[in-house]
C-alpha cells in the first residue's frame, strides 16, 4: 500500500509539471529571459525553435539576412555604430551557424552568459589576418608606430600572451644583448637607432660607408645588417655582402 501511494504522488507531480510546461513553456523550459533585442518573442518559442530540434539557423536568417547583419536592422534601417568597422565580420563567416556563438537567452543567474566563445576558425582564411576590420589598435606609442600585422606577435586563439620573433629583423646575439630602449628610443618601435653604439656619430658612419661604396640611406641599418656576424645581408646598392663596421 505504501509503495502504491508513493507512485501516485510521483505520477501526480509529473502530471502537474507536464501541465505547467504546456501552459507556460517560456517559463518552465526556457533557459532564462531573452536578450533585449528579442524580448518581444518571449512568449513565442516557435519563432526561433523547431519542435524536437531546438533553435535552427534557418529561423534566424528568416529575419537576419547575413549581408545586413551588423549594418542594418531587420527592418532595413542603417545601424549607427559609435565605433564603425570596415566590415561586419558576419559576412566573412564560413557557415551560417548562428548557435555557434549565440543563444539569445540570458541563462541562469549564476552565469548570466548568453554568448559562447567566438572562434576565429569560423572566419574565411582570407579574413583571419585582417584584424583591423573588427578590432581597433591599442592606443599606445608602441602599437601606433607599428606597420606590421597583428599576427607578428599575437595569435587568434588569445590576445595574450604575445610573442615577437626579433630574429626575423635582427638577431640579438651576445654582442647585442641590450634592453629595448638602447636601440628603440623611449621603447618606441619600430623606429630604432644604431648610433648609440656604432661609430659615435651619423656623420662618421656615413663617411665610412661612402668609402665602401654604400650610397643608400643609413637610417635603416637592418636593411643590410641582420646580425652581428660581420656580414651585410642583401644590400640593394652595394652589389652583395660586405663587412660590417667595427664597434667602438
Amino acid at each position: 500500500m505504501k509503495g502504491r501511494w508513493l507512485w501516485i504522488v510521483i505520477s501526480a507531480n509529473l502530471l502537474v509539471l507536464l501541465a505547467l510546461a504546456i501552459a507556460y513553456p517560456h517559463l518552465m523550459l526556457g533557459p532564462g529571459a531573452l536578450e533585449k533585442g528579442h524580448a518581444g518573442l518571449s512568449t513565442d518559442c516557435f519563432a526561433c525553435h523547431t519542435p524536437l530540434r531546438g533553435a535552427t539557423a534557418d529561423r534566424c536568417i528568416a529575419c537576419h539576412q547575413r549581408p545586413d547583419i551588423g549594418l542594418r536592422t531587420t527592418k532595413g534601417a542603417a545601424i549607427v555604430n559609435a565605433k564603425p568597422v570596415k566590415l561586419s565580420f558576419h559576412q566573412a563567416l564560413n557557415d551560417q551557424n548562428c548557435m555557434a556563438c549565440h543563444s539569445e537567452h540570458a541563462g541562469p543567474k549564476l552565469t548570466q552568459r548568453s554568448r559562447k566563445p567566438f572562434s576565429h576558425a569560423m572566419l574565411r582564411v582570407a579574413t583571419r589576418d585582417q584584424c583591423n576590420t573588427c578590432h581597433a589598435a591599442p592606443n599606445n606609442a608602441l602599437h601606433k608606430a607599428l606597420s606590421v600585422g597583428c599576427d607578428k606577435c599575437h595569435q587568434t586563439e588569445a590576445w595574450k600572451p604575445a610573442t615577437f620573433d626579433h630574429d626575423q629583423f635582427f638577431s640579438l646575439d651576445k654582442d647585442h644583448n641590450a634592453s629595448c630602449v638602447t636601440c628603440h628610443v623611449g621603447n618606441n618601435d619600430p623606429p630604432y637607432t644604431c648610433y648609440g653604439c656604432h661609430e659615435h656619430t651619423p656623420a662618421n658612419m656615413q663617411a665610412k660607408h661612402r668609402e665602401e661604396g654604400v650610397a643608400e640611406d643609413l637610417d635603416h641599418c637592418v636593411r643590410c645588417h641582420r646580425s652581428a656576424s660581420g656580414e651585410g645581408e642583401g644590400s640593394r646598392e652595394s652589389g652583395g655582402d660586405r663587412k660590417q663596421g667595427k664597434r667602438d
